[in-house]
């Protein structure tokens, strides 16, 4: 049995944070949730990433709710990635029952039943605000590093990007890159080779075709006007709360590829958007991922390299991202050592592949002579977490089983009504909504085209007509010089010369005269 006074020492030395922090739970030895034991976050360090992991049904959304919950109260705006469609509820106050005043009276926490203010995003035609950015926002690296295209055909896409800036070719959706493409490789293929150089006819081909790939994966529900601006996701609300964000993205679960494409763009936007901050005593956004594994399924190595490559950077920025997943192993470890708090449900143990990843799990976090990390994973109830984090001098705080604070919002999905009346309220669903259809590439060069087809037709008119002048002038034929009055006239004068012969006797055959004697 640990020691109980040596565990609280440990928690309150490892715990104890100067500026703003809010609380997540209590340390539990042995069963026991130790009165005294608060497990805080600070702020100051919730721009340095984070992992929340465990089996289904072990708490990890809520547990994302709770933290989303304490950073709103804080003045700190969320950004939710809703996978699922199951975190609405957040935008309504919570109920008591037995089981939440049980776990609140063991926390030694009031529970005070909370709605949060909430704008509903959304990338297709759900209710929310349409999240939308154009083709040359991506630009041609990050476009390139989508398609998954080798070095030469990269190079290919930023000559293309090139031409359409110089030119005023506004690239907003994918029909504006497909019709460059088509016009480069067909009747632009001499202005472009002239002033940028060659392109070869089957990689402008391959570039195609997986443009065309990515369009029919639904990619054109993103890419567009009216461009969704980086501010709108850290406003504070009236009463002074962070904003919470609700991005439900449900109809991308099938379609991996797709999420880690705009997951990307979007880390890619917020960088370039966002001022260098340094520390800053809070963060300016935290972003939570939800099944988190879906980035990664299915990204190229050079994807997985710029996620990687932005994580580091971006914190930075002032911008912190939590990372929601079943299996801390869906994770690169590159990305994966770049994670500062982690929250540890439980796991399940059916085979020995689960063994062996609970063993690989247990060794990524400090040591602890309180705890057997590898068996308490699979021991954890429902709502308790291994924890840790980083302090403000980036070491790592002591591991501790804890059990975490209910959320004070709704723990189940918001009925359509309740949808659309937040909707309804929102200050920036009216802005993103309105259909926007502006003259770009693909107006443009269609437009160039017809130009070009009627000039030709016109040319072609004038050369035909110049032909004609130069032919030499024919005498008009009077009303005998017509082929059918002359075939008459031949006619009728032949019909006249025959008679006469006849009367004179000279015409028809000649006769035999017969003989007198």
């Amino acid at each position: 049995m640990a020691d109980s006074s040596k565990f609280l020492e440990a928690i309150k030395a490892g715990y104890s944070f100067k500026g703003e922090s809010f609380k997540i739970g209590c340390g539990v030895l042995d069963g026991n949730v130790m009165a005294g034991s608060d497990i805080v976050i600070p702020l100051k360090t919730m721009n340095r990433h984070g992992l929340i992991a465990g089996a289904t049904g072990t708490g990890k959304t809520k547990t994302l709710q709770m933290l989303s919950e304490g950073l709103s109260n804080a003045s700190v705006p969320v950004l939710l990635m809703d996978i699922k469609g199951d975190l609405s509820g957040i935008a309504a106050a919570g109920t008591v029952n037995d089981k939440i005043t049980d776990r609140c009276q063991k926390l030694n926490i009031t529970y005070k039943p909370t709605g949060f203010p909430v704008d509903f995003l959304t990338l297709s035609n759900q209710k929310g605000a349409r999240l939308r950015a154009t083709v040359s926002e991506f630009g041609p690296v990050l476009l390139s590093k989508i398609l998954d295209l080798n070095d030469t055909q990269e190079s290919f896409v930023a000559m293309i990007f090139k031409y359409c800036d110089d030119n005023k070719l506004p690239l907003l959706d994918l029909k504006d890159f497909i019709k460059v493409l088509q016009y480069v490789s067909g009747d632009g293929k001499d202005e472009l080779k002239k002033n940028y150089g060659n392109i070869s006819t089957s990689s402008l081909g391959t570039i195609l075709r997986k443009v065309i790939e990515l369009q029919q994966q639904g990619a054109d529900v993103f890419f567009g006007e009216k461009s969704f601006e980086v501010d709108d996701l850290m406003r504070i609300s009236d009463e002074g709360r962070g904003m919470i964000s609700i991005l439900r993205v449900t109809d991308l679960q099938d379609r991996p590829k797709l999420f880690s494409t705009f997951m990307l763009q979007m880390l890619a936007e917020l960088y370039a958007t966002c001022p260098e901050m340094g520390d800053v005593d809070k963060p300016k956004l935290v972003m939570f991922i939800d099944e988190a594994h879906l980035i990664f399924q299915e990204a190229s190595e050079a994807l997985l390299q710029q996620i990687e490559t932005i994580i580091k950077l971006i914190r930075s920025k002032g911008i912190g991202i939590y990372f929601c997943t079943q299996n801390p192993m869906d994770v690169p470890a590159s990305v994966l050592a770049q994670l500062g708090l982690k929250v540890q449900h439980a796991l399940r143990a059916f085979t020995a592949a689960d063994r062996k990843v609970i063993k690989q799990t247990s060794e990524n976090y400090p040591e602890t002579e309180f705890y057997k990390t590898e068996d308490l994973i699979t021991q954890l109830g429902i709502g308790e977490a291994l924890v840790t984090m980083l302090n403000e001098k980036g070491i790592p705080t002591p591991l501790v089983h804890c059990m975490m604070c209910p959320p004070a919002s709704r723990m189940d999905i918001l009925t359509d009504a309740e949808i659309d009346a937040v909707v309804s309220h929102s200050k920036i669903t009216n802005k993103y909504n309105q259909a926007i259809d502006s003259m770009s590439a693909y107006e443009i060069l269609t437009e160039k085209l017809e130009d070009a087809a009627q000039k030709e037709g016109e040319k072609e008119q004038q050369a035909a007509e110049e032909r004609q002048e130069k032919r030499p002038a024919k005498k008009d034929k009077g009303f005998f010089d017509n082929p059918t009055v002359k075939s008459m006239t031949r006619t009728a004068g032949n019909t006249i010369i025959r008679s006469l012969l006849g009367v004179l006797g000279l015409g028809g055959r000649s006769r035999r005269r017969k003989s007198l004697f």
